[in-house]
This record gives C-alpha cells, sequence and structure tokens, in this order.
C-alpha cells in the first residue's frame, strides 16, 4: 500500500475561495472505482491504496480544476511508498500515538 498527500491549487479563477474545488475532489474520491481510502485535511488530501491506482487518480485529480474553468493548476504530491511492511494511514497514526502515550 503506498499513501499519496496530495495539494491540489486552481490559479485565475473566478473566485480565491478554493472549497468548491476541494468538495469536487471529494466528490471525485467517493466515486473512484479503485479500492482507495482517503482523508480530506484543511490543507490537502490523503489518498491510500495501489501506488498504479494513486497516480491514475492524482491524474484525474489534477485535471479536474481545468474542467472547472481554472487556467493554470499547481499540484504538489507526496509519496509514500513502504514495501519492507504493510502501511497504512491508521497504522501510521497509531505508531505516534504509541509513542506519545509512554
Amino acid at each position: 500500500m503506498a499513501i499519496v498527500e496530495l495539494t491540489i491549487i486552481p490559479v485565475r479563477t473566478a473566485s480565491t475561495s478554493l472549497s468548491p474545488f476541494v468538495a469536487d475532489i471529494q466528490e471525485v474520491l467517493a466515486q473512484a472505482k479503485e479500492p482507495i481510502k482517503y482523508q480530506m485535511t484543511p490543507m490537502s488530501t490523503i489518498i491510500e491504496g495501489e501506488l498504479s491506482d494513486l497516480l491514475q487518480i492524482v491524474r484525474r485529480l489534477h485535471e479536474l480544476p481545468f474542467q472547472k474553468g481554472a487556467e493554470r493548476v499547481s499540484t504538489s504530491i507526496k509519496i509514500d511508498d513502504r514495501r519492507d511492511q504493510t502501511s497504512s494511514m491508521e497504522q501510521k497514526m497509531k505508531s505516534v500515538e504509541l509513542k506519545l502515550s509512554k
């Protein structure tokens, strides 16, 4: 399993508000045919799944603001692809929480 953190910033839109674009991204993720988990945060979206699936989804999400009228899109991506053991969003959080409870 890989984890991708994704921030998409549409540029030259009718408004400075990004929430309509964020809502569109969440709808695409909710309807994704790929087996993924995702979590919206105040500054980005985190997606968990097979790397090949995640890269296809990232491409669709990057194109979305263009379809909604943006003239330019800046997308930042972080990929955590751990292969020595199973990793997930939940496992990463539990690992930190365990260390905090000591």
